[in-house]
């Protein structure tokens, strides 16, 4: 960071004064819990469930107030504008904000009083959100809990339920929370691509020691579901105001690939129903329910998210396709997103005072270009963050040269076809390697030999050997 920026970093008080409570509903008497990744340091998010005697359930999405530190037009607003998100590499962090904010006074740490900002909802049995509340907060984190703990403690684990007994039942309201969220989503037909994700585990010097599959388990879900309707009542609740806001959007997807997706999932025997212009999520949703526990069920999945458009940010509310909702925007984590500190920034604006018109077109003005520029940086930190994986997954494959291996074909092109081992590594098998000619089939996405017949296809099952792994340019 730049001097001017630290300096500023350094000015931020750790503690809390009498004088940032003004104007905050006390929450620090209430049970307050974050769930994280185990090395996690900048915990935005704490949740917090009640029961109500009919049965509803009042939950708390309780979200770092970034925006109270982070002053609009000040030296850590505009490196945070420039840097735009957290890039998160294999064994670092290159966070949006200085540490001493980010993992410091922002960071929602047990047993600390933090401000934030807070949505409440009452959700009812069928996952509907009955009614909300937007507001400023103080609260105190009861516990500081791992996604590997409450996985183990919803699995049953006794030596945990007794560690944590204060909260077993609170976790399995959770969980019960998460499944009526869950099915919300699925009945209206939100999709859900559940790739398998890697880490590559390093040592002190970077080197690779091993790749491990990551699971998602319930406790990473159920935090999930509860971000989902965080950001989508905050959304619709400055979208029916008709108030300037910035939104997460994922636009329908274009139908010349769609189409192509189309025709390549007949050769599976999947049919496609629906106009591909006008598909909706529900009826891609019906395709990937037919392909589940098949062999090419992660192809098909793959060549679906490729067909899709990229998410990105925007100033008009153009809904979320892959989540199927109108209303979306990112609201959960201003620590590592620029976007999501805009909206806490317009929510503080939008509690002190109702806008005026001129009031909205200054603000619907500035906009487009912070959404943009957020666009932008998130792309480049994707970019960053699959080129180093890349690199890293290379690096460790060195050691493999000559070993055979069980893949699966994961993608073919006209120059080869793509295959991935179990870990997610993926490798290229050159067209040039193959022992004759073959014809690639763009429709079915297949290579054929001119003169064996023998063909290839995605999902299919096929031995290997590691030839070649190129740390430099991240290629097996």
């Amino acid at each position: 960071f730049p001097e001017v920026v630290k300096e500023a970093a350094e000015a931020v008080p750790q503690t809390l004064s009498a004088q940032d409570l003004a104007n905050r509903e006390d929450l620090r008497q209430e049970v307050i819990l974050t769930i994280d990744g185990a090395d996690a340091k900048d915990l935005d998010d704490a949740i917090s469930l009640d029961r109500l005697e009919n049965g509803d359930y009042v939950l708390g999405v309780h979200i770092a107030d970034v925006s109270y530190y982070v002053e609009e037009g000040s030296a850590l607003d505009l490196e945070a504008y420039q840097r735009g998100t957290s890039v998160y590499l294999t064994d670092r962090v290159v966070p949006m904000l200085p540490q001493r904010l980010s993992n410091g006074i922002c960071s929602l740490h047990p047993h600390e009083d933090r401000l934030t900002l807070s949505c409440q909802m009452v959700i009812d049995s069928q996952g509907q959100v009955k009614s909300h509340r937007i507001f400023r907060s103080v609260i105190h984190s009861s516990y500081r809990m791992t996604y590997d703990d409450v996985n183990a403690i919803l699995e049953g684990d006794e030596a945990l339920r007794q560690k944590y007994a204060p909260i077993v039942d609170l976790l399995e309201d959770m969980s019960q929370l998460h499944h009526l969220l869950e099915a919300k989503r699925i009945k209206r037909g939100a999709l859900d691509f559940d790739a398998p994700e890697s880490k590559v585990l390093v040592d002190n010097q970077g080197h690779p020691l091993d790749i491990q599959l990551r699971e998602r388990g319930l406790a990473e879900r159920l935090i999930e579901s509860f971000m989902l309707a965080a950001n989508e009542t905050v959304a619709k609740h400055y979208m029916t105001r008709d108030y300037p806001m910035i939104y997460r959007v994922h636009e329908q997807p274009d139908s010349e690939r769609m189409q192509r997706f189309a025709e390549f999932i007949t050769a599976f025997g999947i049919v496609l129903r629906g106009k591909v212009e006008t598909i909706a999520p529900k009826q891609l949703q019906q395709a990937l329910k037919q392909v589940d526990g098949q062999d090419f069920e992660q192809a098909v999945s793959t060549m679906m998210l490729r067909s899709m458009k990229q998410a990105r940010y925007s100033e008009e509310a153009l809904g979320h396709y892959g989540l199927a909702t109108a209303e979306y925007t990112h609201f959960t984590s201003p620590i590592r997103r620029y976007p999501d500190l805009i909206v806490h920034r317009l929510i503080h604006r939008y509690l002190d005072k109702k806008p005026s018109h001129q009031d909205k077109a200054r603000i619907f003005d500035q906009l487009p270009g912070i959404a943009d520029q957020s666009s932008k940086m998130e792309r480049r930190a994707i970019d960053a963050e699959r080129d180093v994986t890349a690199m890293k997954k290379a690096e460790y494959m060195e050691e493999f040269v000559g070993e055979e291996y069980d893949a699966v074909v994961s993608s073919i092109v006209k120059f080869g076809l793509f295959v991935e081992l179990p870990n997610t590594v993926e490798g290229l098998i050159h067209i040039t390697n193959l022992p004759e000619f073959y014809h690639f089939n763009e429709r079915d996405l297949t290579l054929r030999g001119e003169k064996s017949g023998i063909t290839f296809r995605v999902g299919q099952q096929i031995r290997i050997r590691v030839e070649r792994a190129d740390k430099m340019t991240g290629e097996i």
